[in-house]
């Protein structure tokens, strides 16, 4: 497999098959969403777009990055998701960087979200789906956050099917910038749990899809069988 990785600026052009990374937090606290029961998420432009779907939809839930703000329902935090009932309900996402990364490969065939807790899954849905290239979306830091990159280097290689030690791709995301302010408690709107939960390895057995729907970017998640069973 072609692997390529890239930063949101670095995108030239949409690619066919791009895998967008946000370890700490977009994307862990995404699959928290689903495990908690969410039906999908709404990936949104900007803060004013989510409000504005929350106004056509009181009954969907928005979630943006930072402290809590009037309109918004909860904070970029998997700790403080997991307590929430998210049943059957939609959410409405905004971050800084994951987000915004899926977004801007909306033109792509097949547009995956990912962290550390899907890792195995997402690699097996692209091995199924014998993807040759794939651009992997790094969206931290202008490209070169640490988490997100050693998440997408580690999902690349099992992409493959090599054997890969995911040890040393956690202590990269455990020793970066990210994980270091969200420890520090820097970064409103976060929970002294978020290091922990975005560093599990494969907690969850879906991997998450983007495509759209009725003219918004919609995340799903997809149950991936064993590799040589049919999709």
């Amino acid at each position: 497999m072609d692997a390529r990785f890239a930063g949101i600026a670095e995108l030239a052009e949409a690619p066919s098959v791009a895998v967008v990374v946000d370890v700490m937090r977009a994307f862990t606290v995404a699959a928290h969403a689903f495990a908690q029961g969410a039906r999908k998420i709404v990936l949104a432009e900007s803060l004013d777009d989510a409000l504005v779907l929350k106004g056509r939809h009181p009954d969907w839930v928005a979630l943006k990055d930072g402290p809590p703000a009037p309109g918004f329902d909860a904070v970029n935090s998997p700790a403080l998701l997991c307590s929430a009932d998210l049943a059957g309900r939609t959410v409405v996402q905004k971050t800084t960087a994951g987000t915004v990364g899926a977004l801007a490969v909306k033109e792509a065939s097949l547009v995956l979200c990912a962290s550390f807790v899907v890792a195995e899954a997402t690699a097996r849905l692209l091995r199924a789906r014998g993807c040759d290239a794939v651009t992997f979306v790094v969206t931290g830091e202008g490209g070169r956050a640490e988490e997100d990159l050693s998440c997408a280097q580690y999902i690349a290689r099992r992409a493959t099917g090599a054997a890969a030690d995911a040890s040393g791709f956690l202590r990269r995301a455990a020793g970066s910038r990210a994980a270091a302010e969200l420890a520090q408690g820097v970064r409103e709107g976060s929970h002294p749990d978020d290091v922990a939960l975005c560093l599990e390895l494969d907690r969850f057995p879906f991997a998450m899809v983007a495509a759209w729907e009725d003219a918004l970017m919609v995340l799903r998640p997809c149950t991936v069988p064993p590799d040589g069973e049919a999709i």
